[in-house]
């Protein structure tokens, strides 16, 4: 079928409206959830509210769910229609530590619950089927990966989701990302009294962080590397004996990580020589993929979300440094995907910090998870309804793959 080809042009405006209508009918109890989830922030692995809260609006409904799902606790997947292209709406539900819904997941999950339901309602009209799938632990612990290794993405045909953001994107421009923890171990003695038997973890911790700060000068553009200290001594008094930290590594693809990596490592170590402490590198797994957009599917989103009213950023005008890190490419690796992002803040307020999470739970965020929903929804029946849409998606997806 040709888009805006006569009788099929038409069915598809149907479906997009009664799909569209479904969701102004749930606008009280799809908000419901947004604000349940905001209210009640819950970090990865967690989020046990708010999966319960999810699969209970899902069930509510008849849609029949299987929670936990994929071997992770806070997991979830329901099913919509009997035959056909299959399309996996995702919903992530986890917050930041201290700041909360400050990327406002909790308007992520309303969209992917809200496109699902308006789907599942057309009923026998549906011309495919849909599943929306519960993500935990998106911003640490690459839930979806760990979900793809267990099989949730293998007979699925496309992968969509929302992110908020301060400005309509038709993708996320996006880094690959290695997390390590360093620990350092020396030995303690009291600081004024004795402090020539010490052996400090703390300097040490000190100097591969001002290495890294040095190395930060001297590496590309889209290369990234930053951390915290999770562990730097006890009283002032007493000389460390234990230091640790945690830092994110980041690059353009997962080969351009794997040298960074060992640049990082090197700051580590000379951490670790210069104060004559122990050190240990442990590089958490799974690392984060960059974002392969389906650029098909991500043109037809924009379409329909600005059928809703919606302007997008040109996306050829973003800054270089406007980059961040999803485990929905670790999804784009597999299945052809789009990771648009969606107003829900003014232009100036950016992701995680305090003030973008009270406009994740604001009447600016209730816009963007309907909004959303409702472009979801539209988006999928695109791709349903239009073979040569999906024959596009597909031959996009493997030219990717094949570079």
């Amino acid at each position: 079928m040709r888009e805006g080809e006569g009788a099929g042009a038409a069915l598809l405006e149907a479906l997009k409206a009664a799909a569209c209508a479904a969701v102004d009918a749930r606008r009280g109890a799809l908000l419901h959830v947004a604000h349940e989830i905001h209210a009640h922030p819950e970090l990865a692995f967690e989020e046990r509210r708010a999966a319960e809260l999810l699969v209970a609006t899902l069930r509510a409904e008849g849609l029949a769910v299987e929670a936990p799902a994929y071997g992770l606790a806070t997991a979830f997947e329901s099913r919509a229609g009997a035959s056909g292209p299959t399309v996996a709406l995702l919903a992530e539900y986890d917050a930041l530590p201290d700041i909360g819904h400050a990327c406002g997941h909790n308007l992520i999950a309303t969209a992917a619950l809200g496109a699902g339901l308006a789907l599942a309602s057309l009923g026998e009209r549906l011309p495919g089927r849909v599943r929306v799938v519960g993500t935990p632990a998106e911003e640490a612990g690459c839930g979806k990966e760990l979900m793809a290794r267990a099989g949730a993405f293998d007979d699925v045909d496309a992968a969509l989701m929302i992110h908020p953001a301060g400005v309509d994107l038709v993708t996320m421009p996006t880094l690959a990302l290695a997390e390590v923890d360093v620990r350092y171990r020396g030995v303690a003695a009291h600081a004024s009294g004795m402090p020539e038997r010490g052996v400090n973890a703390l300097d040490a911790l000190v100097t591969a962080y001002q290495a890294i700060a040095q190395l930060r000068q001297h590496i590309k553009p889209t290369e990234r590397v930053h951390g915290i200290f999770t562990e730097a001594g006890a009283a002032p008094n007493v000389v460390p004996e234990r230091a640790a930290g945690r830092f994110y590594v980041r690059s353009r693809d997962a080969a351009e990580l794997v040298p960074l990596k060992r640049r990082v490592e090197g700051c580590f170590r000379a951490g670790a020589e210069a104060t004559g402490c122990s050190v240990e590198i442990e590089w958490r797994e799974p690392d984060y993929l960059e974002l392969r957009t389906s650029w098909p599917l991500a043109e037809r989103y924009q379409r329909n979300a600005e059928s809703l009213g919606r302007t997008f950023f040109p996306y050829d005008k973003l800054p270089p440094s406007a980059l961040g890190t999803t485990d929905m490419g670790n999804v784009s690796h597999r299945v052809p995907s789009i990771h648009p992002m969606i107003a829900a803040a003014p232009i100036h307020c950016s992701i995680h910090n305090a003030e973008f999470a009270e406009h994740a739970g604001s009447p600016t965020g209730d816009r963007a998870a309907l909004d959303g929903a409702k472009a979801l929804a539209m988006t999928a029946l695109d791709f349903l309804l239009d073979a040569d849409l999906r024959r596009r998606v597909r031959e996009q997806f493997d030219a990717a793959r094949s570079r």
